[in-house]
C-alpha cells in the first residue's frame, strides 16, 4: 500500500475525520480526552488513531505516563498538491484572466 493510499483510507471514514477535526481544533489530546467526544470503546478510538497514525495524519508523543495525539497537515497537503491544486488552477487562472479583461473593456 502506498503512502497515498493510507492517506485516502484513513480520511475515507467520518470518524477518522471527526477525529482529525478534533486534533485541529485542540492538538496534544490523550485517547481519553478523545474517547470522550465519540460513542465508542477504548479499542474502537485505539483503531482509528492506529489508522491515522499508519497514514502518518496523526503524530504521538509522550509526555510522562500520557500519549498525546498531534495533527500532521503534511500528507493531506501532499494530497492537495498531487491531486487537486493541479486541475484547479488553469480554472483559477481562466477566471482571474476574464475578470481582468472584463475590467479593463469598462
Amino acid at each position: 500500500m502506498t503512502d497515498d493510499d493510507r492517506v485516502f483510507k484513513a480520511l475515507a471514514d467520518p470518524t477518522r475525520r471527526f477525529l482529525l477535526d478534533l486534533l485541529f481544533a485542540r492538538d496534544g489530546q490523550t485517547q481519553s480526552e478523545l474517547e470522550a467526544e465519540l460513542e465508542m470503546s477504548r479499542f474502537g478510538v485505539a483503531k482509528h488513531l492506529k489508522v491515522l497514525e499508519e497514514a502518518g495524519l496523526v503524530l504521538t508523543r509522550r509526555v510522562g505516563r500520557e500519549k498525546r495525539h498531534h495533527l500532521n497537515p503534511v500528507p493531506i497537503r501532499l494530497i492537495h498538491d498531487r491531486w487537486i491544486d493541479k486541475f484547479s488552477e488553469p480554472r483559477v487562472a481562466a477566471l482571474t484572466d476574464l475578470k481582468a479583461q472584463l475590467e479593463t473593456e469598462e
